[in-house]
């Protein structure tokens, strides 16, 4: 067995406490913004860790969540680094809205690393892209 065979199969997996802790982290920091927000929170393979939908944020918060942290998996990026992308012109085209953001709000999804390798997302929906970013980001500095 190779070096690097070894140490990957030493990654812990994200596990359903780790999923817990992300949502908990998310949502403490969008309550104390004053802010409803839903979080979902996908594994590696892509299936379904964690979900809180908070029933006063907007209605497609939950969808959006979760849109987000496919989008963060699927290409191992954080979504607020696509927004350029999906602006009309950019390889990810899309349609914009009245208030020149792409229609679909993207900032507010963050893969999630283990010792390099990438074991899940996080997905944040119900306030602004920015605000839906900053919660991601706070939810992956509690699970450090």
């Amino acid at each position: 067995m190779s070096d690097t065979t070894a140490t990957r199969a030493t990654i812990t997996p994200l596990t359903g406490e780790d999923a817990d802790l992300l949502v908990a982290a998310a949502r403490g920091a969008a309550e104390a913004a004053g802010v409803a927000v839903s979080v979902t929170v996908l594994d590696a393979g892509g299936h379904l860790l964690a979900f809180r939908r908070d029933d006063r944020a907007v209605l497609i918060s939950g969808e959006t969540s979760t849109r987000k942290a496919f989008t963060a998996l699927q290409l191992d990026a954080p979504t607020a680094d696509l927004v350029d992308a999906v602006q009309p012109g950019g390889p990810f085209h899309t349609l914009p809205t009245a208030l020149d953001r792409p229609l679909l709000f993207i900032a507010g999804g963050l893969p999630v690393h283990r010792d390099g390798r990438l074991i899940g997302a996080i997905g944040v929906g119900g306030g602004a892209p920015d605000q839906d970013h900053g919660f991601a980001v706070a939810a992956l500095d509690a699970l450090v």
